[in-house]
């Protein structure tokens, strides 16, 4: 333990001197600065709203430009230069799933439990063989919020273990200018790469002076993709639908409440696809034969709020949401298909209807109290959730022993004070408790309810010893409780599958997770021209994990089961300059994890990276151009192909991006803009560590953008 803990002073202390001796010490200036960087974006989902470089946790803020600039064909795509976050499988739209500070897995998407998604504050959850866990378009978003750690336990609920990623959908208001009524924008999209394509289009209305709709929909597809190698991509080939309704109305004294409707859906019909999505050059995986797929997801979420500007003790919002992610497969060309009635774990193998539906309620009221030098904040609330994992065979009468069906309830409440004295000492406390109920399937053999309680409390504190300079810290507890999959799932002995069984779990504990965190923060203006802005934040964690729930071989006694404990540390950096004519941005990343009970690294963590961008703006001729590159190092760890081989860690890499946009400013094209990119320009041939498949090659994208006001 004393080492590991020395191996995060050093890194830590390394990446301050660095970061350090490359600031000159300039006096600040107001930090609404000219231009915002990063670090400077406000957040909405840690508490109350603040910059990033004032949170004293890891929060990252990807916004509209960051989506646009990215040119991104997935959701993944994102996170290209985000510290601390990876998106493994993100070559196949069916196929991506998140991974956090070394929590998440490629083979299983069942650590979409660990890590907490939500969609305007609706949960996403998605757990198949071989599928990723979350199912939309980059089109569909204005911002992401990246929350790092367990900290976000408080107010997400129990077990984000790696942390909460939520999405936030696009406005009426983002488009509509002032003193206009409404907007039409158009979008098309060129990816050389499987010779893709987007359209897209969307209109923004105020119908009234207080009532707005937004209305978008987007068709986007590809042919089969390659690697950088020149083979194919075999089932990255795909055709998408998505769309956004949302309608907003603002009311009361000052119009500040507000009452909004939105309703999102995604949907892909892709014939002839890989059952595995999360990877292909698996050997295992690649006799899993192919199956036609219709995959659907929908968000639909009613919110209220009312800040109660002229009553402190009212800052209430509320809101309902349903999610519905479906997964219907049928045809399938598995050898292993004639041998599904002798073997019980081949059923997954069949056609099967699977699907997620949950029903959630949240409301949460932030009671505030300002004086001269002090400020309080406390918010508290509930939430409430039902989910129904479903797996329905047509064949009828058959259960799936490895997809088990259930129902989970849980109720969540939480509170959290966050005092601020003298716009220097920001200190947070908060504590969460989560009780859940889950009814498995009567047809389950032998299945029981199960009821447990996760208590989830933590301390933060973070101090600006002047404008320039602050320092933070933080420590959070918290507890997840097993899932559905986790307690019911078994494999009965056949001939084609487990021929030694494995039974339920029924007697797992709840995982634990400790976690501290330090770190500090830099920022100066000023320094090249009249409101430039550096800011830099280097966070240091240590996470201790205990009672951690993994898959057991064939012939164990039960399915999964509690090891004894892993722990994982790391680095990350956040730095940023923005001013008229230049732009860059770099993010460090370094994360160690060693299972403690064999003493070995553990295959989730992601290898080291460094990524930079560097750029330059001609603001009256509207142009930006840059260039992104990401430095890998080689990896202590990796992924084992299959139960049989060896775990494999991978060399390290470099990729180089770049990238251009053009957004005249007046005259006819006004409204219009043009981006160009070239990713792998150099055509590197790797593979990520998270990853079995190898890197895809090189891309160029074009996209051709037009707004029309009125």
């Amino acid at each position: 333990m004393g080492l590991v803990k020395s191996n995060v002073v050093v890194l830590l202390g390394s990446a301050a001197m660095t970061v350090l001796a490359g600031v000159p010490q300039v006096a600040a200036q107001d930090q609404n600065s000219k231009f915002v960087t990063l670090l400077e974006r406000l957040v909405i989902g840690a508490g109350a709203p603040k910059v990033a470089i004032d949170t004293p946790q890891a929060v990252t803020v990807i916004n509209q430009e960051d989506i646009d600039s990215t040119q991104a064909t997935t959701t993944g795509d994102i996170f290209t230069s985000v510290p601390g976050i990876d998106v493994v499988g993100s070559d196949r739209l069916f196929g991506e799933a998140f991974n956090i500070r070394g929590i998440g897995a490629t083979e299983n998407s069942a650590d979409a439990a660990r890590i907490i998604v939500t969609v305007d504050g609706a949960p996403k959850f998605n757990e198949q063989y071989r599928m990723g866990s979350f199912f939309s378009d980059p089109e569909l978003y204005k911002q992401v919020e990246v929350l790092r750690g367990p900290a976000s336990s408080t107010l997400y609920g129990a077990g984000a273990i790696g942390g909460v990623i939520n999405f936030v959908t696009k406005d009426a208001s983002d488009f509509i200018k002032d003193g206009k009524t409404g907007a039409v924008r158009v979008k098309t999209g060129y990816d050389s790469n499987g010779n893709g394509t987007l359209v897209s289009g969307l209109l923004a209305q105020h119908l009234n002076e207080t009532f707005d709709i937004l209305a978008t929909g987007n068709f986007r597809r590809s042919d089969v993709m390659q690697f950088a190698t020149g083979a194919d991509i075999t089932g990255s080939d795909f055709a998408a639908w998505s769309g956004l309704v949302k309608g907003t109305a603002r009311f009361g004294d000052r119009d500040e409440q507000v009452l909004r409707l939105s309703y999102q859906r995604w949907q892909s019909n892709a014939n002839d696809q890989d059952y595995a999505q999360t990877s292909t050059m698996d050997p295992i995986a690649s006799g899993f034969g192919t199956i036609d797929r219709v995959v659907t997801d929908q968000t639909a979420v009613l919110s209220y709020e009312n800040p109660a500007s002229d009553n402190p003790w009212v800052d209430f919002k509320a809101s309902l949401s349903y999610s519905d992610t479906r997964n219907e497969q049928s045809n399938s060309t598995s050898p292993f298909v004639p041998a599904i009635p002798m073997s019980p774990s081949l059923r997954i193998l069949q056609d099967t209807d699977y699907e997620y539906r949950t029903w959630q309620l949240k409301a949460e009221n932030t009671a505030e109290y300002v004086a001269d030098d002090i400020a309080n904040y406390f918010t508290f609330g509930l939430q409430a959730s039902n989910q129904d994992r479903i797996a329905e065979v047509p064949a009828g009468g058959l259960v799936l022993p490895a997809h088990p069906e259930g129902n989970e309830k849980k109720l969540g409440l939480f509170g959290q004070n966050e005092f601020v004295w003298n716009d220097q000492l920001t200190l947070i406390a908060g504590a969460r408790a989560d009780f859940n109920w889950i009814t498995p399937s009567s047809a389950i053999p032998g299945a029981t309810d199960t009821q447990a309680v996760a208590f989830s409390p933590k301390i933060a504190a973070l101090y600006s010893f002047n404008d320039n300079f602050g320092i933070f810290g933080s420590l959070a507890h918290t507890e997840r409780m097993p899932t559905i999959d986790e307690l019911y799932s078994y494999a009965p002995p056949d001939p084609f599958g487990a021929p030694l069984g494995k039974g339920m779990s029924l007697d797992l504990q709840k995982e634990e997770a400790n976690n501290i965190e330090g770190g500090f923060t830099i920022a100066a203006y000023d320094l090249v021209q009249d409101g430039d802005s550096f800011t830099v934040k280097t966070t240091g964690f240590y996470n201790d994990l205990t009672n951690l729930i993994q898959s057991n071989p064939d012939g164990s006694a039960t399915y999964y089961s509690n090891v004894a404990s892993a722990h994982i540390y790391g680095v990350e950096v956040e730095a940023a300059y923005n001013s008229d004519y230049a732009f860059a941005n770099v993010a460090y990343t370094a994360t160690n994890g060693v299972d403690e009970s064999t003493g070995n690294p553990l295959t989730s963590i992601p290898a080291h990276r460094l990524v930079a961008t560097l750029g330059a703006r001609l603001p009256e001729q509207g142009l930006e151009l840059g260039v992104r590159a990401k430095f890998v190092a080689n990896a202590e760890n990796g992924v084992t192909a299959t139960k049989t081989t060896p775990v494999v860690a991978s060399d390290g890499y470099q990729t180089y991006d770049v990238f251009a946009s053009w957004k005249p400013t007046s005259g006819l094209l006004e409204g219009t803009t043009a981006q160009f990119t070239i990713e792998n320009i150099f055509n590197a041939d790797y593979r990520d560590n998270l990853s079995v498949d190898r890197s895809k090659g090189r891309t160029f994208k074009l996209t051709l953008a037009k707004q029309f006001d009125y």
